[in-house]
């Protein structure tokens, strides 16, 4: 019996070792990413309107757009680091400080602000709601909502940090089940999303915002 405890126990140690993290961000340069801004109309290269520095991710300028993953990817744990860039150099005085990480964007979807996806939206007051772009739906506590060009669906709790320290979102995607996490707590989860796979995409509205330790492990 304890011999083949031991070989149970070996086996789920062999599995999840060969359950690897990506690297979506290297800390040097945005190698896999592109860029698209509401100027250019277009790809572009993703040094052309944004910033690596210091390991960071730092999004900041005139142009709204967003840097988006070359790769699709379905069944995930995503989890970064945000935090509002508040230095006097490159920060704006704006009423509201918006953001979001965008996943399940279809590879055919034409790069728009902002194309068809899953939000997880990071804005003063409301960091960790489901925002549904192009009429994406996704069941959310008994509710499928209705399909729409922007459509809200409010967290659970709130768990953001003060403006100017870092916080560590987590998305967990499940054939469709999605999760999404805020500093270590569940803040809103979904079932049977209507685009169950698809790219990763950092928005930048206008408010300078870094990211940094943009992991993705397979599910």
């Amino acid at each position: 019996m304890k011999q083949r405890i031991f070989y149970v126990l070996f086996a789920c140690t062999v599995l999840s070792s060969c359950v690897k993290q990506t690297k979506l961000f290297n800390g040097k340069n945005l190698k896999g990413w592109y860029a698209y801004t509401d100027i250019d109309k277009k790809r572009v290269p993703p040094e052309s309107n944004f910033v690596v520095s210091d390991g960071l991710i730092r999004l900041y300028g005139d142009k709204l757009g967003y840097l988006m993953t070359e790769q699709s990817y379905q069944n995930f744990e995503l989890t970064l680091d945000f935090r509002w860039n508040i230095d006097k150099r490159y920060f704006r005085n704006n009423n509201v400080k918006n953001s979001g990480v965008m996943y399940h964007i279809p590879e055919n979807v034409p790069d728009v602000l902002w194309p068809r996806g899953i939000q997880f939206q990071i804005k003063q007051g409301s960091t960790g709601d489901f925002v549904l772009l192009d009429s994406l739906t996704l069941t959310v506590r008994g509710v499928t909502n209705p399909a729409g060009k922007s459509v809200v669906v409010a967290r659970e709790r709130d768990n953001e940090k003060s403006t100017g320290e870092w916080n560590t979102i987590k998305i967990v995607s499940q054939n469709g089940d999605c999760w999404q996490y805020l500093n270590g707590i569940l803040i809103n989860s979904g079932t049977n999303a209507s685009v169950k796979k698809g790219r990763i995409l950092l928005q930048y509205e206008g408010v300078p915002i870094d990211f940094r330790n943009i992991l993705l492990k397979k599910r």
